[in-house]
């Protein structure tokens, strides 16, 4: 078998495994919403936290402040 029929026969073949699932299940996008909920959840209590606050105040106060 020559090798540009080797790579050929290859290319096709990952293809079509690749296109045998062309999506999330039900299952798999009703788990995956869960999560992104969670982690969202999550970001917005360490978002709150009053370090967080604090450090971004900080930061916004020090760009503001004139240079010097």
């Amino acid at each position: 078998m020559e090798p540009t029929t080797t790579v050929a026969l290859l290319t096709a073949r990952c293809t079509a495994v690749m296109r045998s699932d062309d999506g999330m299940s039900t299952v798999e996008y009703a788990v995956g919403l869960v999560a992104a909920a969670a982690f969202a959840g999550l970001l917005i209590v360490i978002i709150n936290g009053a370090g967080v606050l604090d450090a971004l105040t900080g930061l916004i106060e020090r760009a503001l402040a004139p240079a010097g």
